[in-house]
Order: structure tokens, then sequence, then C-alpha cells
């Protein structure tokens, strides 16, 4: 077995309280594929650091073969006093390493290398952090959730370029198909140990599951030999007790290894406040456009959207995906078209930007808006620790400041705010960003239960897939298309990737160090329209629409019968306007709901005879 790159050996680290990491292996050879996962705060981005030589643990040796290069791509990318993206990337490189690879690099993720540092997006920042650890082509990359801020082309791009690297790899990630695909074997830290297992990320979950079950079998025989051993301590014989001390130290051992048992952490007990419902119709767009400078970034977009529809909103960086939410939710006036808004509409939204929060404020003023330690939680209020427990956060962190929270406990703690507030429609820009996959799950579970409507903007495809039953995606010159289903249906369908689909630079394969560049990716002169289907609003709209109908030509002919009455009007005046009122409006519903119903019948007669 070959020696390894780089190792770490029993190592120790406490940041007051109980340690963060108690006597952690780890290990790195040539070719590795390893995935890091664990709660948010169990210390896999400050094992991460110890591995890069950026922090130095309380105890233990970390050894690199001599030699070896290593590059490590931290969570938030430091800049320091670069100008420009392109002497940024360039200051990663060693003496060895060619210079035209970092333009390169920089020129398939979409940047000119003129960029100053100030100005870039969270997106652009994660490319730019990219290049500079991809540019030397290093023995070792130490990735720290690489594909956050990144759009879903990027992403695919990076796949393929990792896949193709000699480098061993290091990863953290929340992206469960960015691990599934790339890794070859997983380590588990959990309440400060290591655990590992030479199967990629896609057995951990099952392998998890196991050990979490033994452990707790194992505790379960524990309490019940302390039982036993405190029974005979009680009840048997004095002169034996005496004599016997072995059983009696081996009990004071049995009781000190449960009490420094770490349990495993909690789940988040994520649930969205919901206010009353909200009418059938929660969103109409018509003709909607917007444009920029001249850019059109929506044209003539129109969608129904219906109470309890789950829509993802997809697409590169650029592309317009949040403008396209903003205007669809009223939050932006188009320059065309118009947005009808549903009745007894309640919005809660989580915002992409975690820079919302004031870092200064602590963990309680930011739930409670710093007025007493209550916060409201469906209209009702609730002792702020006990809404921080929900969340896993400690209670002494209720007077810790935002500024000093890991990129996961930030996360948390705008969900926490968002989901504080009553709510029959949920807007969520990236809200898997930083969360771990635990999280996560739980995350899933609460918007599958959630009664009201969903629109997100997500580049998780696997989250995508888990949550929506539409997509929207650019097509370019600001056209946009629904698809019925996840992401992966919405490429079955389109039969193409987002890549080759938009107007947005297409980042290429670098391939190995040394090597030519792959050809650019092929793209159409223009994109084409894919064949027209019946959107999942549509095809619901059709199998839903006959049965309400019916239903309101049953409660007219009640109403009429009731209007029949010829001593209604002189007994109850009052009973028989209202009457008359809702016989009306029953009316003119069924005269709508015929005439969509009409409309939607003829679309699907002319899609299925072309």
């Amino acid at each position: 077995m070959a020696p390894p790159l780089l190792q770490l050996k029993d190592i120790g680290l406490t940041f007051g309280g109980r340690p963060l990491l108690d006597g952690v292996e780890l290990a790195v050879a040539a070719g590795d594929r390893l995935c890091l996962v664990g709660r948010n705060g169990s210390g896999k981005s400050t094992l991460l650091r110890i591995a890069a030589g950026l922090v130095e643990p309380d105890r233990g040796d970390r050894f690199v073969q001599p030699g070896a290069t290593v590059r490590y791509l931290p969570q938030e990318p430091d800049f320091g006093d670069a100008r420009t993206t392109l002497a940024h990337v360039e200051a990663g490189l060693g003496p060895g390493d060619d210079p035209y690879r970092a333009r390169y690099l920089l020129e398939q993720l979409g940047l000119t290398g003129d960029e100053e540092p100030a100005t870039l997006s969270g997106g652009e920042a994660r490319r730019a952090a990219l290049a500079r650890v991809l540019a030397p082509d290093p023995d070792i990359l130490l990735l720290d959730e690489p594909t956050n801020h990144l759009d879903l082309p990027v992403i695919e791009w990076l796949e393929t370029t990792l896949a193709g690297s000699r480098a061993a790899l290091v990863m953290i990630s929340h992206d469960r198909r960015f691990l599934a695909g790339l890794s070859r074997a997983t380590a588990w830290l959990d309440r400060g140990r290591l655990r590992r297992i030479e199967r990629g990320f896609s057995a951990f979950e099952a392998w998890r599951d196991e050990v979490l079950a033994e452990e707790e079998r194992e505790q379960h025989k524990l309490d019940r030999r302390i039982v036993a051993e405190e029974h005979w301590m009680r009840y048997g014989v004095t002169a034996r007790r005496k004599r016997n001390m072995r059983r009696v130290e081996l009990l004071a051992t049995m009781r000190r290894e449960r009490r420094d048992y770490r349990a495993a952490a909690g789940s988040v007990a994520l649930a969205a406040a919901q206010a009353d419902t909200s009418g059938a119709l929660v969103i109409e767009a018509k003709d909607v456009a917007k444009a920029y400078d001249g850019r059109p970034i929506v044209t003539g977009f129109s969608t129904r959207i219906r109470r309890g529809d789950r829509i993802g909103i997809v697409g590169p960086n650029g592309s317009g995906k949040t403008t396209l939410l903003s205007l669809i939710t009223g939050t932006l006036a188009p320059d065309a078209g118009t947005v009808r808004l549903g009745a007894n509409l309640e919005v809660a939204m989580l915002e992409q930007d975690r820079d919302s929060l004031d870092p200064a404020a602590t963990v309680a003023d930011t739930l409670t808006g710093g007025r007493g330690d209550s916060v409201m939680v469906a209209g009702k209020p609730r002792h702020v620790v006990g809404y921080m427990k929900d969340f896993l956060f400690a209670p002494e962190q209720a007077r810790t400041p935002v500024g000093v929270l890991s990129g996961g406990e930030r996360g948390r703690l705008m969900l926490a705010r968002a989901l504080a507030k009553p709510s029959n429609l949920l807007v969520l820009d990236e809200p898997t960003n930083d969360l771990d996959l635990d999280t996560l799950d739980v995350l899933e579970e609460m918007l599958g239960d959630y009664a009201g409507t969903v629109l997100l903007i997500s580049h998780d495809r696997d989250f995508l897939d888990r949550i929506v039953n539409a997509v929207l995606v650019p097509e370019g010159d600001g056209r946009w298309t629904e698809y019925a289903g996840g992401y992966s249906d919405m490429l079955a369908q389109r039969g193409r990737d987002l890549a080759r689909a938009t107007a947005a630079p297409t980042p290429k394969d670098t391939g190995d160090k040394g090597g030519d560049a792959a050809p650019p990716t092929p793209r159409d002169s223009e994109p084409k329209a894919g064949k027209r289907r019946l959107s999942f609003n549509e095809k619901h709209a059709l199998e839903t629409l006959p049965a309400r109908m019916a239903a309101l030509q049953a409660r007219i002919a009640a109403l009429h019968d009731t209007l029949a009455d010829p001593g209604l009007f002189a007994r109850d005046r009052k009973a028989f306007e209202e009457t008359s009122s809702a016989a009306a409006a029953a009316e003119a519903e069924l005269a709508a709901a015929e005439e969509r119903w009409l409309e939607l019948e003829i679309l699907r007669e002319e899609i299925e005879g072309r």
C-alpha cells in the first residue's frame, strides 16, 4: 500500500467545554476521493483547516509527504490585497506552475481576470477561488463547500473537471449528487471522532444508521448491566460486598462510561407557521416583461400558480432567476404585462444573502427583534431559548454574536426567523446553502408537509427532484418555459442541459495540466424552444376543472331551488338578497371555469395532433 500524501494523527482540539476533535486520525493517499460529512458545528471545516496547515491543534501531528502540494478552498474566499481576480489566482501558483493556466481557468469559469474582488457576487467569488486552487494542479485538493453559490452548469463542469483530475480529493458539501458522483470513500465526523468506510457517499446514510443503531443497543446493554450491579450492591451479602471490591470498581467504571457518553445530536425541528388557507389561485401572470439596459430578462411570460404547487426556478447565474421570482411575487413591477396575486396571501421569504443578518446582533435579538425574550411563532409568544433548541442552537448561544456563527448556523438562523412568520406562500432563494445533510432532510420533510405553496430557487439537483413538481427554465432572450416534474424530469423533456440552452458563459473541461483544452461545448446559434407540452398547472386544471364545474352546477341548482320559494322575499329579504348574490357569483365562476377548461382542451388536442 502506498504511503499517504497527508496524514493526521491523534488530533485533539477543544474550544471550551467538550472537545471538538478527540483523537482524530485521517490519511489521504494518492488518488483518494474522500467526502467528509457531519453535522453543522461538528468540526468539519476546522479539521480541513488543520489538514491545510492553517490551524494548530491542541495535540496531535500533521505529516505531508515532502514535495506534495496541498491547496485548500475555504467556505469564504479571502482575496487579501489582490486587485484583480487574475492577480488572486496567480498568487496561488508555485514556482514551476504554468502561469497561462490561471487565465485559462478564469475564462473557462466565465471571468475575464480583470474583475475587482470587492465588486464580485458570491458566485463570481467562488469561481475565482476555484480557479486559484485548480490552477497549480496540486497533489491534494481540500474543498470546503465548493458548490456553494455556483449555478448548475458550473457545478456540472466542476464535477467533470475533478473527475479527470489527478489530485486526491477531500470534500465537504451539502450537494448529495455532487458527493455521490465523485466520492469513493466517506469519513464521518461525529461527536469529536472520525469513522471511515471505503465506500462513496451513496452508502453513507445506511451505514450511519447501522452505526447509531448498534451504539444504541450497546448503551441499552450498559444500562442493564449498571442496574444489575446496583441491585447487587444494595441487596448482596454484606461480607461478600466487602470482599468483592473488583465489582465495586467495575460499577464505578460503568457509571463513568455512561456519564461521559455523548449521545448523537438531535434532529432539527423545522415547522413552518401556517396561516389561513389562501385562495385556489395564488398567482396569475400574463405577458410579463422586464429588461435592464436594453437586455431582456423576462419576455412574454405567463403562468398560473395554484395553491399547493411547488415551483422551482433554475438557470445559470445572471439569467434572471431572482428577477423572475420578484416579478411573480409582486415585489418588482414589470415593464409590461400584469401580475395578479390571489386572495388571503401571507408570504414568508428566505433571502439568499446571509449578509442581511446583523453580525453584531445576538442570536436571541435576531429572532426577537431585540424585544424581550420571546419570539412570535404563528402569532403566539414562545421563549426564544426553547425556539432556538428546535434549530439545534444551545441555550448558551442566545447571547452569541451572529458574526461568529458558522455558515450552517447562519443558515439555520435565517430559517428560524423566516419560518416563525405565519404563511401560506413560502419564497425560498437558495435555501440549501451551508446546511448540513441532516438539516436538509428535515427541511425536505417540512416542505412536503407544508399545506401552502412553495416557490424556490436552487442549484441543488437532488433537492429539486425531491421537492418541486414543476420547473421554470430560461431559454434565452428573456424566454422562460415551464416543465412538469423535477430537475431530472426537465432534462429528460428538453433533451439538453442548461449550459447549451442559455446565453450564459459555458465552462469547458480543463483537462489535465499541460494538456490541450477540450473543444467548446456545441451550442446552437439561436436557442430552440422544445416541443410545447402541457405544464403541470395546465394538466392539473384539466383534471380538476370537471369536478369543480359539477360542484358549481350543483350549488347553483340548490340556490335556485331556495330562490324558487315564493314567500322567501317577504319572510327574509336579507336572506333572499344574499342567496341571489351567491347564485350570481357561482354562475360567474362556472362560466370562467368552463371557458378555461375549453381553452385547455383545445390546447391539448392541438399538442396531441402535432
